[in-house]
């Protein structure tokens, strides 16, 4: 039920009453491969933001596959796909000027996509010394340079997107650009990078990333305030997994991994990610940490295979939609999102019954 600017809904025998605001925010739940390139683009397609913004750097890769092509993106937004919504990257971000360039080019969206004056930049200088650092070959580095350029960032030696000229035509003040958004009301995408157990301090240190990957450090890289985000989604698979060393719990040998069908590769590295089933425990701090208000869970076709490409929710085989509402029973947040398949709109979107609107 709308009324004057609010949707009410009944979850878990409680009503709960939300205020509508343009700004969502995805993030990763477990550690990072949950799919969030993927809800990201459907959530392009279907809100159709007027913007979206993609924060971390280059050493997370998220994956669009839309109509038979696929996109690894790893620092364009995954909204591309809206071809009225305006792209950015923020001062938080890093970014490589050839991987940059290079999707632009892929993603078809030069004179849309903008980067911030402050964004970071890592060189192939970078590169080479994280290749050469042992500690970063201990923790299961992706050796993109990413900390390397992290580490020079704090040290405030590192080199920005304003000092190079190959970008002058690119550069906003995003932060000033997207707030603005905000306030006239326009719909916004922000895409959070890897998980929160992949955080630098709420993950598993020192097996962690270079950054803050929660809701919070997500808004800080782009300079948006809590006040002005209501809604935020985390991402989870059906499964957990994991690239690289560190810590995971109930982890699955290679065999059961095979038998189980949650064999993957990441899309940066290539790495053969290690696996582990669903982790309830995990998810509920995962929610707690982030203020989640709603979730998405992907690959459910792997563990319900009757449900691949299954697009509305009364199709999807019954013991799918039990073992769904049994998450959201746990989490005691809805479950507004179902990945059915690789494909962007291989969807089950319950935003509708939910909340009573497609919007949230």
């Amino acid at each position: 039920m709308i009324t004057e600017g609010y949707v009410s809904f009944k979850f878990s025998n409680s009503y709960m009453l939300r205020d509508i605001t343009p700004v969502t925010v995805v993030v990763g739940g477990f550690f990072g491969d949950e799919g969030k390139g993927k809800v990201a683009a459907y959530l392009g397609l279907s809100i159709k933001p007027s913007v979206a913004v993609r924060t971390g750097s280059i050493n997370a890769g998220h994956t669009v596959t839309y109509r038979g092509r696929t996109w690894k993106l790893r620092s364009i937004p995954s909204a591309f796909l809206h071809k009225l919504c305006r792209l950015y990257i923020p001062a938080g971000a890093l970014i490589s000027i050839p991987v940059f360039f290079n999707e632009v080019r892929e993603a078809e969206c030069d004179g849309r996509v903008f980067v911030d004056f402050n964004t970071g930049v890592i060189t192939d200088e970078h590169v080479m010394r994280e290749r050469g650092d042992e500690v970063m070959s201990l923790i299961g580095s992706t050796k993109q340079g990413v900390g390397a350029a992290m580490a020079d960032r704090v040290r405030r030696v590192l080199k920005l997107a304003r000092d190079y000229g190959e970008l002058k035509n690119y550069l906003r003040d995003v932060a000033l650009e997207v707030n603005e958004a905000v306030d006239r009301g326009e719909e916004v995408l922000i895409e959070g990078t890897q998980g929160l157990y992949l955080s630098l301090y709420f993950g598993t240190y020192p097996y962690v990333t270079s950054r803050d990957t929660s809701a919070s450090g997500v808004l800080s890289e782009v300079g948006l305030g809590p006040k002005k985000v209501d809604d935020v989604l985390v991402v989870f698979k059906s499964y957990v997994t994991r690239v690289g060393e560190g810590p995971l719990p109930n982890e699955l040998s290679y065999d059961d991994i095979v038998k189980f069908g949650f064999l993957e590769k990441a899309s940066v590295t290539g790495r053969v990610r290690r696996a582990a089933p669903f982790n309830y425990e995990l998810a509920r701090r995962a929610v707690t940490i982030n203020s989640a208000t709603q979730v998405a869970i992907t690959k459910i076709d792997v563990l319900f295979r009757d449900a691949q490409n299954v697009r509305e929710w009364g199709k999807l085989p019954r013991e799918a939609r039990k073992w769904v509402e049994e998450v959201e029973e746990v989490l005691k947040v809805p479950v507004t999102l179902v990945g059915t398949g690789e494909e962007v709109e291989a969807m089950v979107d319950r935003r509708k019954d939910v909340f009573g609107s497609l919007r949230r």
